[in-house]
């Protein structure tokens, strides 16, 4: 199979000079108001694409029809990913998106990456988890805060051969993820650390080769204590204890993971000790995103099979049942919404690329009301969709129930829904409270 995507990323142009954001001191001093303007650039409606991302949109939902789609139930009755897609994926340029050529990737922008992430969650949200966490979060943090020589270790693996994992949350340290109880003590030499502690809800662990590991090396210090470092599979002492079985996307494995005496090399500190939850949070905040967009494409996905279903296939009372006025309002108002939460995600995107709209602020506003909204939406209309197509709907032949089983999840991960409306109050407050 050829490899569209590699080819896609040679013909991604760089954003003018008027389109990145600074971080000169000088230009800083330059602006003084609070939000940024950019009334030198043209607006165009929410949803355009450069041309790059309308191509790979429409090459990835011909990967998705074809390559995925024929496997999406059985690897939802067998709880696992299948090996030869995951090749593909990588084949494909999707575990690379934005990782640079140099390192193997297919060096595009971030809309890119979500625009592939939303079209893999048309068909199967558990393939675009695994798509979105690897680049989104581990690639992401590597392309931003690892050292060179990290970089030059892990980003060709990355992009072409390994996935990976990004491990924050442990038993007690789920919302509260600074709370973490994994140790990393540095040894008298210097030349290593020793890791103790256990992980839990891990993404991908049975998949992947390479894991992004929080821990903390001066718990005194609290937060402030908080590394990265990076681990591989099959290290002594480091274990894969426990596969969770779950309600939705199946196929995408969740671990436990298990620390006894791992000894890290002290190069593969991910950046510097004790500015770990710095790392965290930055990637986590682009990571929703992501999530958004898994959101926004299940509910793409449930909507368009219930009402490909209601509109040509099912009859009741002489007419199609899609066509009854009460059953049409309801498909409106949930394609209402569901474009609505898009306008959210690709508004989150644009701010992002742009550097933020409001100093010192980024785009943390963006992603949570996205991501919160993205999956307030996926639950309602999935649940929806279900009951349109009825008894057909709830049976496990198709994927409406299972879009359905999915959604929930959107409301857990990355931060739970009221994380994500905390983080929204304590910012409009900030804006508007005297």
């Amino acid at each position: 199979m050829s490899a569209p995507f590699r080819t896609l990323s040679r013909t991604v142009a760089r954003r003018p000079a008027l389109l990145r954001p600074t971080t000169s001191t000088a230009a800083r001093v330059l602006v003084p108001a609070p939000r940024r303007h950019y009334g030198d650039l043209t607006p165009t409606p929410i949803f355009h694409l450069t041309e790059t991302e309308e191509m790979l949109k429409e090459s990835v939902a011909a990967f998705a029809k074809n390559e995925i789609l024929p496997k999406v139930r059985a690897m939802d009755e067998a709880e696992t990913m299948d090996p030869a897609l995951v090749a593909q994926l990588f084949e494909q340029g999707l575990m690379g998106v934005e990782v640079e050529e140099k390192y193997g990737g297919s060096e595009m922008n971030f809309g890119a990456c979500i625009v592939a992430i939303e079209e893999l969650a048309r068909v199967d949200p558990s393939v675009s988890v695994l798509v979105d966490v690897h680049n989104t979060l581990v690639n992401t943090i590597f392309r931003t805060y690892a050292s060179t020589a990290l970089k030059e270790k892990y980003l060709p693996r990355l992009a072409t051969e390994a996935v990976g994992s990004f491990c924050l949350s442990e038993p007690a340290s789920g919302s509260d993820a600074f709370a973490l109880k994994t140790r990393a003590v540095k040894s008298q030499s210097g030349g290593s650390y020793k890791l103790n502690g256990q992980k839990m809800w891990i993404t991908n662990a049975i998949e992947s080769d390479i894991f992004v590991v929080f821990a903390n090396v001066a718990p005194e210090k609290g937060y402030k204590g908080i590394s990265a470092f990076v681990l591989e599979k099959g290290w002594p002492g480091f274990n894969i204890a426990k596969k969770e079985k779950k309600l939705g996307i199946k196929a995408s494995s969740t671990c436990v993971l298990t620390f006894d005496d791992v000894e890290v090399p002290a190069e593969n500190l991910l950046g510097k000790e004790g500015e770990g939850y710095k790392y965290a949070i930055s990637i986590l905040n682009e990571g929703r995103i992501g999530i958004a967009a898994q959101m926004t494409g299940l509910a793409l996905g449930a909507w368009e099979t219930a009402v490909n279903y209601v509109w040509n296939d099912r009859k009741q009372f002489g007419q199609y049942v899609g066509d009854f006025q009460g059953m049409a309002f309801q498909i409106a108002q949930a394609r209402t919404e569901i474009d609505a939460a898009r306008a959210l995600l690709y508004n989150a995107v644009r701010t992002k690329e742009l550097g933020g709209v409001r100093a010192g602020e980024g785009f943390v506003r963006e992603a949570a009301m996205a991501k919160l909204f993205a999956s307030q939406v996926a639950a309602r209309v999935s649940s929806q969709a279900v009951e349109w197509g009825g008894g057909m709907h709830f049976v496990r032949e198709g994927l409406s129930e299972k879009f359905w089983r999915d959604s929930k999840i959107g409301a857990i991960y990355e931060g739970t829904s009221n994380i994500q409306l905390q983080t929204i109050a304590k910012l409009l407050q900030k804006e508007y409270k005297k």
